[in-house]
């Protein structure tokens, strides 16, 4: 048996980002990856028997690049404050140098193609940001709220950032970056 092409496995998960931003979950085929990504369509069902599984097989290798690029320089000894923004900081440059990612892994969430098993899977990567955020309530620095709403209120922010920059070429300077931060915490802050 012939081993797995890797480069060939990045080039369908290319032409499926691209295509997923272009016409979402829905809207591409089998036929329409192969044709993107330059390959015959049965040398993409050699590689994932549907759709299906190579949606999951995406997202699954999305979290984990993002999750491994968002924790960077972060280290749970710092004060709150340092360490929220730096995380903040890795997330915003992540969304917006692979903003297709992003539109993906968003389209996923509101789709029945993600397994359970994958939820659970995403859910421990995040878990420094969660108990961060639960350090920072206990210790009377955020609001005391649920951490779903916080969570809710920073991804949003930084997804309208990624938003802003792609669709409208917004330039994204230090100083951009750092009165968003500020908003972001005021808006969190107790």
């Amino acid at each position: 048996m012939k081993p797995r092409d890797e480069n060939k496995i990045n080039e369908i998960y290319k032409a499926t980002l691209t295509l997923v931003k272009e016409s979402g979950l829905a809207g591409f085929t089998m036929q329409s990856v192969a044709k993107e990504a330059g390959i015959a369509t049965g040398t993409l069902y050699i590689y994932f028997k549907n759709k299906e599984a190579l949606i999951n097989s995406l997202f699954v290798e999305c979290i984990k690049s993002s999750a491994s690029t968002f924790f960077m320089n972060y280290n749970p000894a710092q004060p709150f404050k340092i360490g929220f923004h730096t995380i903040w900081s890795n997330i915003v440059h992540r969304r917006i140098s692979h903003f297709n990612e992003s539109i993906f892994i968003e389209q996923c969430f509101h789709s029945p193609f993600i397994e359970e098993e994958d939820k659970m899977t995403l859910r421990k990567m995040f878990e420094p940001l969660l108990q961060l955020i639960e350090r920072g309530k206990k210790e009377h620095l955020i609001k005391d709220m649920d951490t779903f709403w916080l969570l809710s209120f920073m991804i949003g922010t930084i997804n309208e950032i990624a938003k802003r920059v792609i669709y409208y070429n917004k330039k994204v300077t230090p100083e951009v970056l750092e009165n968003n931060f500020q908003l972001c915490w005021d808006g969190i802050k107790a």
